[in-house]
């Protein structure tokens, strides 16, 4: 029996909250597939649609932008004036939008197309997605009329018309599409058109951009670099001093997204925008721990500047040290209301790039939720550019979250519509992993003296499913004497304190994966989704195994001589809007480390912070110190230490 649209809106909303079990059925979404043809862009034809205008709007009207006439460069602050207005409104607003031919009309539907990826913020209701959209009241001189000017006086020279203006400020990254700043009245709700500034291009829409490094396998005698250009054709990296590799190309199209009949998902209609092509390319010939420099493009486009970046230790030298974080995303640098803001991801990302700066960092491991783009596409565009002062320069290893993979009927675990359609498409085309294969985002990998293995909680990782069979396989054939710690990375935590209104923790999932960790004694296990930081005991089977001692400096330090168990830690702090702990759980916190029962029958939680940051992990041969840091102040709120206290072999 088919759902009405309100019932289906009803649905979705749902949805938001809560994992679906039943959705009207879908076609299976088409694969990803490479693109070298060049072609011209399928969205060229798509949000063609009436606009509407409003009605009596002042002759006086007009939008300036501050180009100088000039075409866009890559990155921009522009101060976007609003002249003309005969009667300031509270309602009045202008939208960035992208391409300059996307419909403007208003779409009230459209809310539950922003609140199918779980963002219930006052947004834009319009047929296409506007990139940015500020009130002019956000220049405070607006409604009072500050900035006056007269345009017609009466014969002794008093004013008859006297008109308003605002200036507001849009930062702009070159996503290769034209823009355009638009004004309406009306509000977000009912928007009607009132001017048009007309389109503006970008200098060299075609310009290599973005570049991302990331590791491809244990030897570090490799790496692959990962940018976005206009250009189809294929580029290349200059590294070395003298060497070069040539870029494969890939893109993805609106055919390539998942959505249902009934209301199309944000990725298959009004979020869609063409990514441009994306272009991969692995230097080889490099030697482990060392630096290099490198710049990528082509003579036809442009090159990127030359960049210093350092290869990670190989397996089984002595040392590592690298950053972990989860749900991240990316916050607009100017007053805009954007979909999906995680409001610390700057923060976060501004204390990492210190941390590079000032400390040896050979890996960044961001474990789910990336951009939040969901289905919006154009923000995979400020999310790369956020990201690339961290990510040119070492290894961005990732693992799949809910934001990137899930949708109904596309194979995700998990059926809700938190990938706005996506489906993993546009992750695993930004951010190739050594993965297995396409849409099955499970690796492992060594750097140090750390084997990584890195899961997908979206797919299926039940007993006897593919990726339960390659973790089993993977953790067996691990060599001690030469990574001695092993470390196991997902998105969806095992265990989780916090009380929200979706459950945090399945329950099937620790049924079915906790065994491994134990059996195959794995040391560490990260964990995203909550946002939040939190840190366990040696933990299974939600009992204490094993409990943590001060060293001589404090540190709660963790003896895997005689293993029990491992240590779950959540890092999920790394951008968007925090999770707090609820005061019950803490006061039994609190209680259960001041009692004398046994270990097995203590609370499991023994640190919690609810602020926005990352952990710090340094691993030796014999020794594991994981630093969870605050990203506002760089101050260490949460500190523990794993040990091997035997010799290890080299």
């Amino acid at each position: 029996m088919g759902l009405s649209v309100v019932a289906w809106l009803a649905l979705l909303a749902l949805c938001a909250a809560v994992a679906c079990s039943q959705r009207p059925p879908l076609p299976p979404p088409e694969m990803f597939h490479d693109n070298f043809a060049g072609k011209k862009s399928e969205f060229r034809m798509v949000n063609r649609k009436r606009l509407d205008s409003c009605r009596n709007p002042s002759p006086y009207l007009s939008i300036s932008v501050s180009t100088g006439g000039a075409p866009l460069p890559d990155e921009a602050f522009l101060q976007v004036t609003v002249a003309g207005v005969l009667k300031p409104d509270g309602d009045d607003w202008v939208a960035m939008i992208t391409p300059s031919n996307s419909s403007v009309s208003g779409c009230p539907l459209n809310g539950a197309n922003y609140v199918q990826t779980g963002d219930l913020a006052n947004l834009p209701l319009l047929c296409h997605y506007p990139v940015k959209a500020q009130h002019l009241t956000s220049d405070p001189g607006y409604l009072g009329c500050k900035n006056a000017v007269c345009q017609t006086r009466d014969a002794s020279g008093g004013c008859r018309v006297r008109t308003c203006a605002a200036t507001l400020t849009f930062h702009v990254v070159n996503f290769r599409t034209d823009v355009e700043f638009v004004l309406f009245s009306g509000g977000f709700r009912t928007p009607c058109v009132l001017k048009r500034s007309g389109a503006l291009r970008f200098a060299n829409p075609a310009k290599p951009l973005y570049g991302h490094l990331s590791s491809t396998d244990s030897k570090a005698t490799s790496m692959r670099l990962t940018w976005v250009s206009g250009d189809a054709r294929p580029q290349q990296v200059q590294y070395a001093g003298g060497m070069s590799a040539i870029s494969q190309v890939a893109t993805f199209t609106q055919k390539d997204m998942c959505s249902v009949p009934v209301l199309p998902s944000p990725a298959k209609d009004f979020g869609w925008h063409d990514p441009g092509y994306i272009h991969s390319a692995v230097m080889t010939g490099l030697q482990p721990s060392q630096s290099y420099t490198y710049r990528y493009g082509s003579d036809f486009v442009g090159w990127s500047e030359t960049i210093k970046f350092r290869t990670p230790p190989a397996a089984g030298s002595d040392e590592l040290s690298f950053v972990i974080f989860g749900d991240m995303g990316k916050a607009p640098l100017d007053p805009s209301v954007e979909h999906y803001i995680q409001p610390g991801s700057i923060t976060v990302t501004n204390a990492v790039a210190k941390e590079i700066q000032t400390r040896k960092v050979d890996s960044i491991f961001h474990i789910g939720d990336i951009s939040y783009a969901t289905g919006f596409l154009v923000e995979w565009d400020f999310f790369l550019h956020l990201i690339t002062p961290l990510a040119s320069q070492v290894p961005y290893m990732t693992a799949i979250g809910n934001h990137e993979r899930d949708y109904a009927d596309s194979g995700s675990v998990y059926v809700t519509p938190d990938s706005g359609g996506e489906c993993g498409v546009a992750y695993e085309s930004y951010f190739p992993m050594p993965i297995v294969s396409k849409d099955k985002p499970w690796y492992s990998i060594e750097q140090g003296s750390v084997h990584f293995v890195v899961m997908s909680t979206e797919h299926k990782w039940s007993e006897k499913s593919e990726q339960y069979n390659w973790m089993n396989e993977d953790l067996s054939s691990v060599n001690r004497s030469r990574t001695p710690w092993v470390i196991f990375i997902g998105h969806r935590p095992m265990y989780s304190s916090h009380i929200g209104i979706t459950l945090n923790v399945d329950p099937i999932f620790l049924t079915a994966v906790e065994p491994l960790l134990l059996k195959y004694q794995v040391d560490l296990v990260f964990f995203g989704h909550v946002h939040n930081y939190e840190r366990s005991c040696a933990l299974y089977q939600r009992k204490c195994r094993g409990m943590p001692k001060k060293d001589a400096s404090g540190i709660d330090t963790y003896d895997n001589s005689k293993y029990t168990a491992p240590v779950h830690a959540i890092v999920g702090a790394g951008g968007f809007s925090l999770d707090n702990f609820p005061k019950i759980i803490i006061v039994r916190a609190i209680i259960a480390s001041l009692s004398e029962k046994k270990n097995s029958e203590k609370w499991w939680s023994l640190s919690r912070v609810s602020e926005f940051g990352y952990a710090r992990v340094h691993a030796t041969r014999t020794d594991i110190l994981v630093q969870f840091v605050n990203a506002g102040t760089m101050e260490v709120r949460d500190q523990f230490r794993i040990v091997k206290r035997g010799p290890q072999a080299p």
